[in-house]
């Protein structure tokens, strides 16, 4: 709720500034509720947010709570887990580290040794710095998703394209695939198999996602069953969305808390994949795949 680098205030979702009255929180949020709920025409992931924007607004108790800052998230990068007795995924390479290393790198040079991720400096830092560290959590909340799928899967994260970087590919009983954790900082619909909203810009993440994944088939000589952009919860309206062949690869956009039940059933009309197949690509991605 609100915990991205990206995403709007809750007073910037109603359209209001901190310094508005409870009166005028209230008729706001009747507006945007009226204009954003799915009767009306509006968009399902835009009226949860505005639900959650009446939620820390519209008492005096918990919008006082959140104007002393008392619900601030944490961006700090998150602890190694401890793995206990229970198998996870193997996995390889570290999810968001590059992004986090070049995002604390920009931020120093114009806020100076500073604590990169207290909230002021973040929200001060120009877009395209917080974009870096809101991917580099997306990508480190998928990895931790993934990691507790078990010892069927095996994932490799940060995969290094020379110029570029794939965020995730993961094998598992199911089939190849490769994913793409994004955050752009709220609700997003989709048109022409792209999504598109306010923090999308002339972004084409779906396309992006799909070249790289050839890249690795090509390296690796595999075939990847489906290409998956992974998207916050609140930022898409279904958990998943199938959104058709993209250069011969299946590509799809699904909630984060629905990745597991994708994976362990697979995407419909993805390419499946063998129980002996499974050790061949396994071995051809070790011996080819670089990560971060």
């Amino acid at each position: 709720m609100f915990t991205s680098p990206l995403s709007a205030s809750p007073y910037e979702v109603l359209g209001l500034t901190p310094t508005a009255s409870d009166d005028d929180i209230r008729r706001a949020y009747r507006v945007r509720a009226r204009r954003a709920h799915p009767d009306t025409g509006g968009n399902a992931a835009e009226f949860i947010q505005v639900q959650q924007a009446w939620e820390i607004l519209g008492s005096a108790a918990s919008r006082a709570a959140y104007d002393r800052g008392a619900e601030e998230p944490s961006w700090t990068a998150p602890r190694a887990s401890r793995r206990g007795s229970r198998l996870r995924a193997k996995s390889f390479g570290t999810a968001g580290g590059w992004r986090r290393e070049l995002y604390a790198r920009l931020v120093r040079e114009w806020a100076g040794d500073t604590d990169v991720y207290a909230s002021r400096i973040v929200r001060e830092a120009p877009w395209e710095q917080r974009r870096l560290l809101a991917d580099a959590i997306a990508e480190e909340a998928t990895a931790a998703a993934i990691d507790r799928m078990g010892i069927a899967f095996t994932a490799w994260h940060g995969i290094d394209l020379e110029d570029d970087a794939l965020d995730h590919v993961v094998l598992g009983p199911t089939g190849l695939y490769a994913l793409t954790s994004e955050d752009f900082g709220g609700p997003v619909r989709f048109r022409g198999g792209e999504p598109i909203g306010s923090g999308v810009g002339g972004a084409t993440p779906v396309d992006d996602l799909v070249r790289r994944a050839r890249s690795v088939a090509r390296a690796a000589r595999v075939r990847f069953g489906g290409a998956i952009l992974i998207l916050p919860d609140d930022d898409l309206a279904e958990p998943a969305t199938v959104l058709g062949q993209v250069r011969g690869i299946l590509a799809a956009a699904i909630r984060r808390s629905a990745l597991s039940v994708a994976l362990r059933q697979g995407i419909p009309g993805a390419r499946p994949i063998g129980g002996n197949e499974v050790f061949d690509v396994r071995t051809r991605l070790a011996a080819a795949v670089r990560v971060r």
